[in-house]
């Protein structure tokens, strides 16, 4: 959520960072409603004088009668109006804060100019794209062929966009997730979490997910809980309302979980295999921090991410995303895009966002610089590390063989207990 105040004091200023994000946007609406409420608030704290100052009269001992009936009157009408104003007030304070809702992010000054993806730039690669003396196949064809990967069943328990892993692909799964677990709480220093899959519209609308994007979003009746996107929602959420200690920051958190969309912007994109399902599996990684570190952090939790895919021979790109191209909440972004030989293409498999104190204050997270300082929002990241999914897809496009096996990248071979899947 935005700060009103800040918004306020320099309009101009504001209005110029949201449209580097989209030229039609604009917080015109927003101040409006602002300046209204401040307008409403000074005259219902005149009213609340005026009240108090005839409620007063009444402990006169003197007065006569009359004139008793005459302050009960002027009371009465008061009290209607105050309570008319009073009525009017709240409901402006929620149209004004339905607004500041709905209003993305600003981009950070480091975030690059752009309109779309292809104003996105490439900052770094790592590795080299694999050639073959074979024609490379899909991921999902080699999963099929495999009977690692079983769609059509899937389909028949669940509908499209769904995904049925048998054997050792239900193993190549349960092995990413237990390596990067491992990689990040090991070696990065994660506290590890397993949240729940269910969580409230507040712990929603912290992070961003609504009001705006409620269709994308699985929602159960008649309990209004939701099926979580993303293990960013429920670990953001852990600090929701609290005021942390400045020796806790940062604080750093790895979430695996099942993720729940709807996809409901994508109809009839990426419609084969594992690139776009309504469940797939993910491990999040989270982070609150002092403003003055997150920039730092965010390059460190970059680095976590990039971690996991040169473990695993993956070649990739680090591309940075212009300001019309970040997602809500995020003010800067780098995605982490593999490579997919089988598809002849670079895919996202990880996005790492610096959302400043965008969710902290959707969320009332503070924290307390020193002792007996007024709390400061934190600002809160997180990037995927990975989506275990699209890394199935690498590791089966990226290392398949000749024969139509996939060879097990040996970092991840510990946890398979097989050099590789063969072709039968």
């Amino acid at each position: 959520m935005h700060d009103i105040k800040a918004i306020l004091e320099d309009p101009e200023g504001a209005n110029a960072a949201l449209q580097r994000r989209h030229p039609d946007l604009d917080f015109s609406s927003l101040i409006e409603l602002a300046e209204r409420r401040r307008a409403l608030t000074t005259q219902y704290s005149g009213l609340r004088h005026e009240q108090k100052t005839v409620s007063e009269g009444f402990a006169s001992k003197t007065m006569s009668d009359e004139d008793r009936a005459t302050l009960r009157g002027q009371l009465k009408e008061l009290s209607t109006r105050v309570k008319g104003l009073d009525g009017e007030l709240k409901a402006l304070e929620e149209q004004l804060e339905h607004a500041a809702l709905c209003l993305p992010n600003l981009p950070s000054a480091e975030t690059p100019d752009g309109a779309s993806e292809e104003d996105n730039k490439v900052v770094r690669t790592w590795g080299e794209k694999p050639t073959f003396d074979f024609e490379p196949s899909d991921h999902a064809s080699l999963g099929e062929d495999l009977g690692i990967l079983d769609f059509e069943a899937a389909a028949r328990v669940s509908g499209a966009r769904f995904a049925l892993y048998r054997g050792l692909g239900a193993r190549l799964e349960r092995a990413l997730a237990s390596f990067m677990l491992d990689l990040h709480t090991e070696a990065h220093d994660y506290e590890e979490l397993l949240p729940p899959y269910l969580v409230s519209r507040d712990a929603m609308v912290g992070t961003g997910q609504l009001p705006k994007f409620e269709e994308d979003a699985f929602r159960t009746e008649p309990d209004d809980l939701f099926l979580i996107s993303t293990a960013e929602v429920p670990v953001t959420n852990i600090h929701r309302g609290q005021i942390l200690e400045a020796g806790e920051l940062p604080i750093s958190y790895a979430a695996y979980s099942s993720c729940f969309r709807r996809e409901a912007g994508s109809y009839g994109k990426d419609t084969r295999g594992l690139t776009r399902l309504h469940q797939f599996q993910k491990v999040e990684l989270v982070h609150f921090a002092k403003p003055e570190e997150s920039a730092a952090l965010h390059e460190r939790l970059t680095g976590h991410a990039e971690a996991v895919l040169q473990a695993l021979e993956l070649p990739y790109r680090v591309v940075e995303l212009c300001a019309g191209d970040l997602g809500f909440a995020a003010q800067r972004c780098y995605d982490l895009e593999v490579w997919l030989p089988g598809q002849s293409i670079w895919r996202e498999i990880s996005s790492c966002s610096n959302f400043g104190p965008f969710q902290a204050r959707r969320a009332g997270i503070r924290y307390r610089p020193a002792p007996g300082e007024k709390p400061r929002f934190v600002h809160t990241l997180n990037g995927s590390g990975l989506a275990i999914g699209r890394t199935v897809m690498a590791i089966l496009e990226v290392h398949q063989l000749e024969d139509g096996g996939v060879r097990i990248p040996q970092a991840l071979q510990p946890y398979m207990r097989v050099e590789s899947i063969a072709a039968s």
